[in-house]
């Protein structure tokens, strides 16, 4: 029978439009990103249209309710009687029989008396299935063991019968309906024609959808890489401008010394030729006298008192000479010292001013490397050897960026051992305090032991008996604080919902949680309270186990106490004791 299938012309255009827009959906992707990605995710998607898209072949009837996944119905499969009930052929040995219609599987039917000589052949669930599994029909027609020729012969005729399992199939009584009801639904062509063009525009929104995700991540990528280049590129101008101050500065610097050194030199040059000057005068003058000792005597005392005081006055400008030579020689030390000082104190400065230099060059290239290194691993298409390489040197030159910050860091990893030796140190002394207080405490003082995740009964008592009498509050506050103790130590039990504060997550008691609005509704919101408040105190210090545990209090203020107010008020009770005493 030949006609025109317009529901078949109608499924093409429609796979054709789908085709068309999943092209142009790879196209933009690939104009966002590179086109290198594109050839793989369209070959991809065309596989699948492939195989959505796969035509049956013609039927008779395209309103025929068929069993689906498609099956196959064999009758009158060979038997024989045997230890008191019927056997036959497993399904492995009928598979193979079957093989050229490629079956997934056969599965003989049985019942209380064995082997009913009933088979069920499963296709599958495509139009490939549903092609083999009209060629199985069409064989078992072909040979005159449809159907029909089932229904003509019936058992007057050895030989296996098969045909496509459909509506009446299922609906008839026996071990053949019973499998094809619970195994199987009823459709017509058309069921599963518009089936699959749904998947089929599914398939295109989630591709859409996952290419619009990869671009927006890309530019994202792309924005923080710029960003970081330019932060650094700001960074290392602002240092080049202050090396540059810098080396100006030191230049300033010795220019002066060197200035200063050189007047101090001269000044002393000035001095030594003055006192060489003088010398010379009082050796003439001393020349003169002698020549004149000889005119008279008085003048020869005259000569000897001036020569006395010539000579004291030479002693005095020699030793002013040695003083000023010393003081040439203690200057140009000093002037020497200073200069090695400042020297060093250069050094510093500039091994200071390189390791600040360094750890922060450091970071930032840590920073930059992550961003390439990131933004090339997310760069789609097929990696080249060149693209391969290229990251595995980014990502050795990223470990050995990570060793020298490892390496700078390993000070403060000291220090943090150090500090978490005193911090096992002080929990170490909280915890036996605790003990000691257990057992020492008497009364409501101010500081003391809480057991946290513990229902307060009292607390209970007074809440319920605002709506019942004193009695009976206190009957039903011994029950809810048995109940919800219970309750709290199930860790199957968690009424938390987690939320977001200044960037780290919180546990926060779920308002939706059944047990909870039940009790508040049946109790009222004070007990609602102490029962939140009981389970906030469980989940803080013991999530794990659930049960309550002491802590040092401070109930005056409502807080947990510090050390040293629990040692304070250890000292004063000792006190008190011994005045006692």
């Amino acid at each position: 029978i030949f006609f025109f299938d317009f529901s078949r012309i109608r499924k093409e255009r429609a796979c054709s439009k789908s085709e068309q827009n999943i092209e142009s959906l790879f196209q933009q992707h690939a104009t966002g990103v590179g086109s290198a990605a594109y050839p793989q995710g369209r070959d991809e998607v065309a596989r699948q249209l492939q195989l959505i898209a796969m035509e049956p072949q013609a039927v008779q009837n395209r309103d025929d309710l068929f069993v689906w996944p498609w099956m196959g119905v064999l009758v009158n499969v060979p038997t024989e009687w045997k230890n008191g009930r019927h056997v036959g052929e497993s399904g492995n040995r009928l598979k193979e029989k079957l093989s050229c219609f490629c079956p997934q599987k056969v599965i003989p039917l049985w019942n209380y008396r064995g082997h009913t000589g009933n088979a069920i052949v499963e296709f599958g669930k495509d139009w490939t299935a549903f092609n083999n599994a009209l060629a199985f029909e069409n064989h078992f027609e072909s040979e005159g063991y449809g159907k029909l020729d089932w229904k003509a012969y019936k058992h007057r005729r050895p030989g296996m019968f098969g045909w496509v399992a459909r509506s009446d199939d299922q609906k008839y009584p026996g071990p053949i309906g019973d499998y094809l009801h619970k195994n199987g639904d009823l459709k017509t062509i058309a069921d599963v024609e518009n089936e699959e063009a749904r998947k089929t525009n599914k398939l295109v929104a989630n591709l859409a959808s996952q290419i619009e995700v990869k671009r927006r991540h890309v530019e994202e990528l792309e924005c923080k890489y710029n960003e970081t280049t330019t932060s650094l590129d700001m960074i290392m101008e602002q240092k080049d401008q202050l090396l540059r101050a810098y080396n100006e500065e030191i230049h300033k610097m010795q220019q002066l010394a060197r200035r200063h050194s050189q007047r101090i030199i001269d000044e002393n040059q000035k001095l030594r030729s003055e006192l060489e000057s003088k010398m010379q005068n009082l050796d003439l003058r001393s020349k003169q006298l002698d020549e004149l000792v000889a005119r008279s005597e008085s003048d020869r005392r005259n000569l000897e008192h001036e020569k006395e005081k010539n000579g004291v006055k030479t002693k005095h400008l020699k030793m002013a000479t040695l003083v000023q030579q010393r003081a040439d020689e203690n200057v140009l030390k000093l002037v020497e010292k200073h200069k090695l000082e400042k020297q060093v104190a250069l050094d510093k400065i500039i091994k200071l001013e390189q390791q600040l230099d360094a750890k922060q060059k450091l970071e930032l290239e840590i920073k930059q490397l992550q961003g390439k290194l990131e933004v090339m691993k997310h760069m789609p298409g097929e990696e080249d050897s060149e693209s391969k390489k290229r990251i595995d040197e980014l990502s050795e030159e990223l470990q050995d960026k990570y060793d020298e910050m490892d390496a700078m860091e390993s000070l403060y990893h000291t220090l943090l051992i150090k500090e978490r030796k005193s911090n096992d140190e002080l929990q170490d002394a909280r915890k036996k305090l605790i003990d000691g207080l257990q057992t020492i405490t008497t009364g409501r003082a101010n500081i003391g032991i809480k057991r946290m995740g513990e229902l307060d009964l009292k607390s209970l008592a007074i809440a319920c008996g605002r709506k019942l009498s004193k009695e009976d509050a206190e009957v039903t506050a011994a029950i809810l604080c048995s109940k919800w103790e219970a309750d709290i130590k199930k860790p199957e039990w968690h009424p938390f919902r987690v939320v977001m504060v200044n960037g780290k997550k919180r546990e926060l008691i779920s308002e939706d949680d059944a047990k909870l609005q039940t009790l508040r509704e049946e109790y009222g919101e004070e007990v609602y309270s102490l029962v939140t408040k009981a389970l906030l105190e469980v989940n803080e210090y013991n999530p794990h186990g659930r049960y309550a545990v002491p802590e040092l209090w401070n109930y005056k203020e409502g807080r947990k106490a510090t050390l040293k107010e629990a040692l304070q008020h250890v000292l004063k009770q000792w006190r008190t004791h011994k005045r006692k005493r």
